[in-house]
């Protein structure tokens, strides 16, 4: 049993920590779901994304009604679920007039996931007191495939990704007198290019963006990965085989917006060490459930054809991609590409017929196509543009999107409309996503 003292030491604690906390860059705008919904919202995502930090900003907004625990405290190492009652009771005492109105009030839960069963207490404290309750941990115990039954169809779950370039460039210009819509003309478009290179080669976990050099960033990113692959992975599902799960992390992070077999992966690697196809494909979906990875599967309308066909293969971050050589720029935009899709769309899907198309997205029954070129040249655009007719043809779209490095255009090809558009400015616009 931990003492309600503690509780309230680590209460006003926590408070203070949060108070002293730099400005935080707002990402909860388009992200958090309507107040009072008397459901438990779940932040979950790759770890480093800035979970924490959503929690602290609506600690901010609601500073005197709130309240933040962190359950990696080494003082609370030993909580149970019977200390959860506790924990609400000592935050009431420090706070008697918010009992009156408790729709007011917010729980903030970091790293809950070291509480067991603690779906069953934020279920009853959302649904029969009427608190507002946030949830944030570790990246594969805390999902919607995760959670308690006791929760599911009870809970508000949101994808929470590193941070994208329009938010990379509010943390960066902070402070700054420049618009955003301002920047896409004359010198102010060579300051967001370079920021643009910046972004793609470091990516947007929110602490490498604030890092100082090129040095921090490297050594930071490395942390990260060794840190998702410890405990995330080796740790959480105590792997047994390290050979295999070292050699899978390393062809998957150096195959990102590649098709990748796992047959073929199997035969490369049987005879190097033992292994078992069960156990590959065991592994790969560990990558899967810790969200190190995406796929895109094969458009098809047979869920055994995309089955049997190779998924290409995303990472949550371009500064997680492994580069072997000199860094496939492509490659990498592609990798960007997806995941501001995988934002706003239900399924991603990757097209492959007489031509190719990078991505199909679809919601509620729209569809959009899309190709993604580093630039469109002679030598190229005729496959782009096919490859884009014919998607587009399968749903009888009259428009489509190529996401380029720099080039920028507006044409007919075969009674489609296409346009060609950077990506830094694709992503910054609001109404990127539709057409």
């Amino acid at each position: 049993m931990i003492s309600k003292e503690l509780l309230k030491e680590i209460i006003i604690e926590n408070k203070k920590f949060i108070l002293d906390l730099p400005i935080i860059i707002s990402r909860k705008k388009n992200i958090l779901p309507p107040e009072n919904l008397n459901k438990a919202v779940i932040l979950y995502g790759v770890r480093r994304s800035g979970k924490s930090f959503m929690l602290f900003e609506i600690f901010k907004n609601h500073l005197d009604s709130s309240l933040y625990i962190d359950f990696e405290d080494e003082r609370l190492s030993d909580i149970k679920i019977t200390d959860m009652e506790s924990v609400r009771s000592a935050f009431f005492e420090l706070n008697p007039e918010l009992l009156k109105n408790k729709k007011n009030v917010y729980f903030l839960f970091d790293e809950i996931q070291n509480v067991d069963n603690w779906e069953k207490f934020v279920r009853r404290i959302a649904e029969k007191e009427n608190i507002n309750v946030f949830c944030a941990g570790s990246s594969s115990d805390i999902t919607p495939k995760k959670i308690h039954t006791a929760l599911r169809g009870r809970s508000w779950n949101i994808e929470i990704f590193p941070f994208s370039f329009k938010e990379f460039l509010e943390l960066k210009l902070f402070g700054k007198d420049m618009n955003l819509n301002d920047m896409f003309y004359g010198d102010n478009k060579i300051i967001i290019k370079n920021y643009f290179d910046e972004y793609l080669n470091f990516g947007g976990f929110p602490e490498i963006i604030l890092a100082n050099s090129e040095f921090e960033k490297k050594k930071l990113l490395k942390e990260y990965l060794d840190a998702m692959f410890f405990k995330d992975l080796v740790e959480r599902y105590n792997i047994k085989n390290i050979r295999l799960i070292e050699a899978l992390k390393d062809k998957l992070f150096s195959s990102f917006s590649t098709k990748l077999s796992l047959t073929s992966i199997y035969k490369q690697y049987k005879d190097n060490f033992p292994l078992s196809k069960d156990s590959l494909y065991s592994y790969y979906n560990y990558f899967l459930e810790s969200m190190l990875v995406f796929e895109a599967e094969k458009f098809t309308e047979s869920a055994y054809k995309r089955l049997r066909n190779p998924a290409k293969i995303y990472l949550p971050d371009t500064g997680l991609c492994r580069r072997l050589s000199s860094p496939d720029f492509g490659r990498m935009l592609e990798n960007l590409t997806f995941i501001e899709l995988k934002k706003a769309y239900e399924e991603i899907f990757y097209y492959d017929g007489k031509r190719e198309c990078d991505f199909i997205a679809s919601k509620g029954g729209d569809f959009l196509v899309l190709q993604v070129s580093w630039e469109l040249n002679e030598i190229n655009k005729e496959r782009e543009l096919e490859g884009l007719v014919e998607a587009a043809g399968l749903f009888n779209l009259k428009e489509g999107i190529i996401i380029t490095y720099d080039t920028e255009d507006s044409l007919i090809y075969h009674n489609l409309t296409i346009n060609v558009v950077p990506f830094w400015k694709w992503s910054i616009n609001s109404r990127r996503l539709i057409l």
